[in-house]
Protein backbone atom coordinates (compact mmCIF):
# COMPACT_ATOMS: atom_id res chain seq x y z
CA UNK A 1 0.00 0.00 0.00
CA UNK A 2 1.26 3.48 -0.87
CA UNK A 3 1.70 5.83 2.07
CA UNK A 4 1.79 9.48 1.09
CA UNK A 5 2.40 10.54 4.69
CA UNK A 6 5.83 8.89 4.46
CA UNK A 7 6.42 8.38 0.73
CA UNK A 8 9.07 5.89 -0.35
CA UNK A 9 9.89 6.97 -3.88
CA UNK A 10 12.12 3.95 -4.35
CA UNK A 11 8.87 1.92 -4.39
CA UNK A 12 6.37 4.22 -6.13
CA UNK A 13 6.30 7.60 -7.85
CA UNK A 14 5.16 10.82 -6.23
CA UNK A 15 1.70 12.03 -7.14
CA UNK A 16 1.17 13.16 -10.71
CA UNK A 17 2.21 16.74 -11.46
CA UNK A 18 -1.43 17.29 -12.50
CA UNK A 19 -2.71 16.85 -8.93
CA UNK A 20 -3.71 20.14 -7.38
CA UNK A 21 -3.83 21.45 -3.86
CA UNK A 22 -5.43 24.83 -3.27
CA UNK A 23 -5.44 25.26 -7.04
CA UNK A 24 -1.66 24.85 -7.25
CA UNK A 25 -0.61 22.21 -9.74
CA UNK A 26 2.53 20.19 -8.73
CA UNK A 27 2.22 21.13 -5.04
CA UNK A 28 1.21 17.60 -3.91
CA UNK A 29 4.05 16.09 -5.98
CA UNK A 30 6.60 18.45 -4.45
CA UNK A 31 5.26 17.74 -0.95
CA UNK A 32 5.70 14.00 -1.63
CA UNK A 33 9.28 14.58 -2.77
CA UNK A 34 10.05 16.80 0.22
CA UNK A 35 8.82 14.17 2.69
CA UNK A 36 10.73 11.47 0.82
CA UNK A 37 13.84 13.69 0.91
CA UNK A 38 13.52 14.02 4.68
CA UNK A 39 13.19 10.24 4.99
CA UNK A 40 16.10 9.53 2.61
CA UNK A 41 13.74 7.76 0.20
CA UNK A 42 13.81 9.87 -2.98
CA UNK A 43 15.05 7.11 -5.28
CA UNK A 44 15.47 8.55 -8.79
CA UNK A 45 13.49 11.69 -7.96
CA UNK A 46 15.11 15.02 -7.23
CA UNK A 47 13.71 17.46 -4.72
CA UNK A 48 14.06 21.16 -5.62
CA UNK A 49 14.52 20.41 -9.31
CA UNK A 50 13.71 23.02 -11.99
CA UNK A 51 9.99 22.14 -11.97
CA UNK A 52 9.84 22.48 -8.18
CA UNK A 53 11.69 25.79 -8.44
CA UNK A 54 8.99 27.15 -10.78
CA UNK A 55 6.45 26.78 -7.97
CA UNK A 56 8.83 28.14 -5.34
CA UNK A 57 9.56 31.17 -7.52
CA UNK A 58 5.84 31.79 -8.08
CA UNK A 59 5.27 31.59 -4.32
CA UNK A 60 8.31 33.68 -3.41
CA UNK A 61 9.76 30.98 -1.17
CA UNK A 62 12.83 28.78 -1.35
CA UNK A 63 13.14 25.03 -1.57
CA UNK A 64 14.89 25.09 1.79
CA UNK A 65 11.97 26.93 3.42
CA UNK A 66 9.49 24.46 1.94
CA UNK A 67 11.58 21.50 3.10
CA UNK A 68 11.71 22.95 6.60
CA UNK A 69 7.91 23.30 6.57
CA UNK A 70 7.55 19.70 5.39
CA UNK A 71 9.27 18.58 8.60
CA UNK A 72 6.29 19.71 10.67
CA UNK A 73 3.36 19.66 8.21
CA UNK A 74 1.75 16.25 8.46
CA UNK A 75 -0.99 16.67 5.86
CA UNK A 76 -1.84 18.33 2.57
CA UNK A 77 -4.07 20.75 4.48
CA UNK A 78 -1.22 21.79 6.76
CA UNK A 79 1.26 22.35 3.91
CA UNK A 80 -1.36 24.36 2.00
CA UNK A 81 -1.97 26.50 5.09
CA UNK A 82 1.80 27.05 5.33
CA UNK A 83 2.05 27.97 1.63
CA UNK A 84 -0.87 30.39 1.95
CA UNK A 85 0.67 32.06 5.00
CA UNK A 86 4.18 32.29 3.53
CA UNK A 87 3.68 33.09 -0.16
CA UNK A 88 5.17 36.46 -1.10
CA UNK A 89 3.30 38.07 -2.68
CA UNK A 90 -0.04 36.63 -1.63
CA UNK A 91 -1.57 35.08 -4.75
CA UNK A 92 -5.13 35.65 -5.89
CA UNK A 93 -7.26 32.75 -7.13
CA UNK A 94 -7.07 34.00 -10.72
CA UNK A 95 -3.25 34.20 -10.55
CA UNK A 96 -3.03 30.62 -9.28
CA UNK A 97 -5.40 29.43 -12.03
CA UNK A 98 -3.45 31.24 -14.77
CA UNK A 99 -0.09 29.95 -13.50
CA UNK A 100 -1.46 26.42 -13.19
CA UNK A 101 -2.83 26.50 -16.74
CA UNK A 102 0.50 27.78 -18.05
CA UNK A 103 2.46 25.03 -16.31
CA UNK A 104 0.00 22.28 -17.28
CA UNK A 105 0.36 23.17 -20.96
CA UNK A 106 4.11 23.83 -20.96
CA UNK A 107 5.86 22.20 -23.93
CA UNK A 108 9.36 20.68 -23.66
CA UNK A 109 11.23 23.94 -24.32
CA UNK A 110 14.25 24.59 -26.52
CA UNK A 111 15.56 22.36 -29.35
CA UNK A 112 17.76 20.29 -27.04
CA UNK A 113 14.84 19.57 -24.71
CA UNK A 114 12.61 18.68 -27.68
CA UNK A 115 15.24 16.18 -28.84
CA UNK A 116 15.49 14.59 -25.38
CA UNK A 117 11.69 14.52 -25.13
CA UNK A 118 11.40 12.79 -28.54
CA UNK A 119 14.04 10.20 -27.58
CA UNK A 120 12.16 9.34 -24.39
CA UNK A 121 8.90 8.90 -26.30
CA UNK A 122 10.65 6.75 -28.92
CA UNK A 123 12.19 4.55 -26.22
CA UNK A 124 9.08 4.14 -24.07
CA UNK A 125 5.96 4.57 -26.19
CA UNK A 126 6.76 5.08 -29.89
CA UNK A 127 3.19 4.64 -31.11
CA UNK A 128 1.62 7.20 -28.80
CA UNK A 129 0.76 10.59 -30.21
CA UNK A 130 -0.66 12.15 -27.06
CA UNK A 131 2.60 12.88 -25.20
CA UNK A 132 2.96 16.62 -25.81
CA UNK A 133 3.57 18.48 -22.58
CA UNK A 134 6.05 18.27 -19.75
CA UNK A 135 3.33 16.77 -17.53
CA UNK A 136 2.51 14.13 -20.18
CA UNK A 137 6.16 13.10 -20.21
CA UNK A 138 6.45 13.04 -16.41
CA UNK A 139 3.33 10.87 -16.07
CA UNK A 140 4.63 8.51 -18.77
CA UNK A 141 8.07 8.33 -17.14
CA UNK A 142 6.60 7.68 -13.67
CA UNK A 143 4.49 4.85 -15.07
CA UNK A 144 7.32 3.21 -17.02
CA UNK A 145 9.83 3.60 -14.19
CA UNK A 146 7.72 1.38 -11.96
CA UNK A 147 7.07 -1.35 -14.52
CA UNK A 148 4.11 -0.03 -16.44
CA UNK A 149 3.74 -0.18 -20.19
CA UNK A 150 3.34 3.28 -21.69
Amino acid sequence: MISYSTPDLTQHPPRSPRFRLGGYVVLPRIFDKARAQLAGKTGLYKYNNPLDQRLFSFLGITGEQFLEAAKTCQSDTQILDWVTANAQPKRQTWEIAAWTHWLETLPPGDAKRHTTFAKEIEANCPTREDIRTLFDRLDMDDHVTFGGKA
